[in-house]
């Protein structure tokens, strides 16, 4: 889901300059990390299903890599300043709506392992599966213009 988050907004990133290229190496490097806390915590939470330490790191985690998914969207979508020339202002508005979401959600997520690891996880694949499905558009850019096209008259000018 991860990567799919990621292909998705180089769908609309179509030019790069060195900031970008950094916030992405550091996503990536988040990203490769993710098995290393995934392990540690089913090694621990099989053993000791009290011990917070596992979770915290794992939670921690995902809280940085949402931190660096939004770092590198605003980066690229401020203005237009790397997204493709003819890009959807819709679908940018939209992505831009649903990442409000993410690093406040993860450090819920966070912040809950300490009450409830196992509730922790739960909420913490619920924002994997809300990542995972695109943003939605506002109904009003979802409408289709229906009026039948017409020619420009003298009047028109």
């Amino acid at each position: 889901m991860i990567w799919i988050n990621h292909h998705r907004l180089f769908n609309h990133i179509k030019h790069t300059d060195t900031g970008l290229l950094l916030l992405n190496l550091l996503l990536l490097l988040l990203i490769v990390f993710v098995p290393y806390p995934t392990a540690l915590l089913a090694q621990q939470y099989a053993a000791h299903p009290g011990e917070r330490y596992a979770a915290v790191l794992f939670n921690g985690t995902y809280f940085f890599m949402a931190l660096c998914f939004n770092l590198l969207w605003r980066y690229a979508s401020y203005h237009n300043r790397l997204l493709g020339k003819n890009v959807d202002q819709h679908a940018v508005a939209a992505i831009s709506r649903q990442y409000l979401f993410g690093p406040t959600s993860y450090i819920i997520t966070l912040g809950l392992t300490w009450i409830s690891v196992p509730a922790s996880l739960i909420l913490n694949l619920i924002l994997a599966l809300f990542f995972a499905v695109p943003a939605r558009q506002p109904r009003k850019a979802l409408q289709i213009d229906t009026q039948e096209p017409r020619e420009l008259t003298s009047n028109d000018s």
